[in-house]
C-alpha cells in the first residue's frame, strides 16, 4: 500500500472516530415551543441535537437517554425555532445599514438636512444614496422636490429611495447625469413626476428609476461583502435564521454561490432570481442550486406585477379613490406575462409574483391558471408576494390554484394611515386579509419586506395578532376581523414560511431530523399580552446547532 493511500486512510479513520466520539449537545431547563409537522404547538423543556440536527425534544427523561451529551443550561429562557422571513431583501438591507436612513425624518426639510450631514461625513462617495422617506408621514403629504435637495447637496448626485422602494427622490445633479428633462418620455411601467410646466420635479416612480440606476457605480465584491455581513449581523440579532431573498440578479447569484462554497453565509438564504435579469433563461436552464447543508436553495423566480400603494403605483381595477385619473402601473406589461410564466414554470421553477393592487392580483391568478393548463407547474407552490388589495371574488382562487399568499403583517399597520384614502372602504374588504386566507385553508407565509419595513420579526408577530402599531393604535386594531392568533402568526413565521420554500421537512420547527436552528428569547410570547410581543429581545441565535449570536449583557 502506497504512503499517500495510508495517509488518506488514517485521516479518514480519525475523522470517523471523531464523529463517533463527539458527544451530542443537550440544552435543558428551557420553556420550549415548536410546531410538529401537523402544525400543532408542542411544549418541551429539553432538546438534544447532534451533527447540526435535532435528535429529540422532551422532558427530563432526555438526561438519562443521552447521558453522554454535553449539557447546556437554558436558564429557564424561552426557546423557539429560528424565525423565517418569507420576503426580505438581504443586500438592500445591508445597503440601507451602510447609507443614510431617512425612516425617522419628520419632513422633507428634515430629510434634506440628514442627507447633507451624511454627505459631509462621506466625502469620498461619488453618489449619495439613502432610503426610508415617506411623504405620507410628513406635513402636507406632498412629494419632495429636487429643488429642496439642491439647497443642501448640489455638487454630487443624490438618489433616495422611498420606504417601499417604488419611488426615488433625486436632486438636479442626478437628473442631469441621467439626461432626464422636460422632453423625456415616461418609460413603460414608470412615471416621471412633473410640475405644471412639464419639468421633472425630482420624483421617479417605478420603472422611471431605471433611467437613473444604470448610472450608479458598479457593485464590487468588497461592497457585497460589507452589505451581506451587515445584514447578517442584524438578522441574527433579531432571531432570523432563514430569509427568502425576494429578487436577485446574476451578480448576487454568483456571490451567494461563492459564499456558500466558503461556508460563510451568515443565515440560510432562499433567493428568488429576478425575472428582469438579462440572463434569466440561462439561469433557468442551469437548473436549481441546492447546498447539501441547506444554507442556499435557488429554485424560484421573482416576477414584478405592479408598484406600491403608497406611491399610487399598485395596479387597480378601478381608479384610486384619492386620484380619479390614476389606476396605477403595471411594471411588467400584460402581454409579457404569458411568455414569462411559461418560461419559469416550464423549467420547473417556483414563480413568486409581486402583486399589490387588485388588478395585478387578478392578472397573476388568470395567468397562473392559463399557464398551468398548458405547461403545468401547479404543484410548484407558486406564490403571490404581498397580495395586499384583492377583489373578494378572487381570494378563493388562491386555494383552487394552490397559490400561496406571502404577506407582510407590518405592511398593514404601516399602510392603515393611507389605505382607505387610496382605495376606499369597499376595496378594503379584500385587503390584508390574513384570517380570510387561513380560514379557506391557504397557508400564509409571513415576512417583513425589509428594508421597506423593519426586519424585526417580533414586530411582524405583534402586527399580525393585534393589527395595531407599536403605540397600541387603533384601540381595537385596524380591521380586527383579519387579525390572527399568536399560534397562527408563529406558524406564518416558521412552518408555513418553510413550506413556501419547499423546506418544511428540514426547517420551521424543532422536531426530530430538522436542523437545530433555534433562538432563546426573554419573554413567553404565548403567555404575555399580545400588545407586548414586539418588545421581545433575542438573547441567543443558533443555526445548525452552533451559536451565531449572543446579546451583549
Amino acid at each position: 500500500m502506497g504512503t499517500l493511500v495510508k495517509i488518506i486512510l488514517i485521516t479518514c479513520l480519525l475523522f470517523v472516530s471523531t464523529l463517533v466520539l463527539a458527544a451530542p449537545s443537550h440544552i435543558g431547563n428551557v420553556k420550549g415551543y415548536t410546531l410538529n409537522n401537523a402544525g400543532e404547538l408542542i411544549r418541551f423543556s429539553n432538546m438534544v441535537f447532534d451533527g447540526g440536527k435535532v435528535m429529540a425534544i422532551g422532558g427530563e427523561e432526555l438526561s438519562q437517554r443521552y447521558a453522554n451529551a454535553t449539557f447546556i443550561d437554558g436558564k429557564n429562557k424561552v426557546l423557539l425555532p429560528g424565525l423565517i422571513d418569507a420576503h426580505g431583501h438581504v443586500m438592500e438591507l445591508g445597503e440601507t445599514l451602510l447609507q443614510v436612513d431617512l425612516r425617522e425624518s419628520e419632513s422633507a426639510l428634515d430629510a434634506a438636512k440628514m442627507v447633507q450631514a451624511y454627505a459631509k461625513s462621506q466625502q469620498g462617495l461619488a453618489w449619495i444614496t439613502g432610503r426610508g422617506w415617506n411623504q405620507v408621514l410628513w406635513p402636507g403629504k406632498d412629494y419632495p422636490t429636487a429643488g429642496l435637495l439642491d439647497e443642501y447637496v448640489n455638487n454630487k448626485p443624490v438618489m433616495l429611495l422611498r420606504v417601499d422602494a417604488h419611488a426615488s427622490w433625486v436632486n438636479s445633479k442626478a437628473l442631469e447625469i441621467a439626461d432626464i428633462t422636460k422632453d423625456t418620455l415616461d418609460p413603460p411601467g414608470g412615471k416621471i413626476m412633473r410640475d405644471k410646466q412639464g419639468n421633472p420635479t425630482g420624483i421617479l416612480i417605478d420603472n422611471a428609476m431605471l433611467l437613473l440606476l444604470k448610472h450608479l457605480p458598479r457593485t464590487s465584491d468588497t461592497t457585497l461583502t460589507a452589505q451581506l455581513n451587515a445584514a447578517g449581523d442584524q438578522l441574527l440579532s433579531e432571531g432570523i435564521t432563514s430569509v427568502h431573498d425576494a429578487g436577485i440578479g446574476k451578480v448576487v447569484y454568483d456571490y451567494y454561490k461563492k459564499r456558500v462554497a466558503e461556508h460563510s453565509l451568515p443565515v440560510r438564504i432562499y433567493p428568488m432570481i429576478a425575472a428582469t435579469s438579462p440572463v434569466l433563461k440561462q439561469l433557468l436552464e442551469t437548473g436549481q442550486v441546492q447546498d447539501q447543508y441547506d444554507w442556499l436553495s435557488i429554485r424560484s423566480v421573482k416576477a414584478y406585477g405592479d408598484g406600491a400603494l403608497g406611491s399610487r403605483g399598485a395596479a387597480l381595477l378601478k381608479p384610486y379613490s384619492d386620484a380619479p385619473d390614476n389606476s396605477g402601473l403595471l411594471v411588467t406589461r400584460e402581454q409579457d406575462l404569458k411568455p414569462l410564466f411559461d418560461l419559469v414554470l416550464g423549467n420547473g421553477f417556483q414563480l413568486n409574483f409581486h402583486a399589490i393592487g387588485d388588478r395585478a392580483n387578478r392578472l397573476a391568478l388568470e395567468q397562473f391558471a392559463d399557464s398551468f393548463s398548458r405547461v403545468g407547474g401547479k404543484l410548484l407552490r407558486n406564490r403571490v408576494e404581498h397580495a395586499q388589495v384583492i377583489n373578494v371574488d378572487d381570494i378563493p382562487r388562491f386555494k383552487t390554484l394552490n397559490i400561496i399568499p406571502a404577506m407582510q403583517p407590518t405592511h398593514a399597520t404601516s399602510d392603515m394611515n393611507m389605505a382607505k384614502n387610496r382605495v376606499g372602504a369597499n376595496r378594503l374588504k379584500g385587503a390584508y386579509a390574513w384570517q380570510t386566507f387561513l380560514k379557506q385553508g391557504s397557508p400564509v407565509a409571513f415576512g417583513s419586506d425589509f428594508p421597506v419595513e423593519l426586519s424585526n420579526p417580533f414586530f411582524g408577530l405583534h402586527a399580525a395578532v393585534t393589527r395595531q402599531d407599536r403605540n397600541n393604535s387603533p384601540n381595537k386594531g385596524w380591521i380586527p376581523s383579519e387579525a390572527v392568533t399568536v399560534n397562527q402568526a408563529f406558524r406564518g413565521f416558521t412552518l408555513d414560511a418553510a413550506y413556501a420554500a419547499h423546506q418544511e421537512k428540514i426547517l420551521g420547527g424543532l422536531t426530530e431530523g430538522k436542523w437545530a436552528d433555534f433562538i432563546l428569547i426573554d419573554q413567553d410570547i404565548f403567555a404575555i399580552s399580545p400588545q407586548d410581543i414586539w418588545k421581545t429581545q433575542v438573547l441567543e441565535t443558533w443555526i445548525a446547532g452552533e451559536r451565531r449570536f449572543t446579546k451583549a449583557p
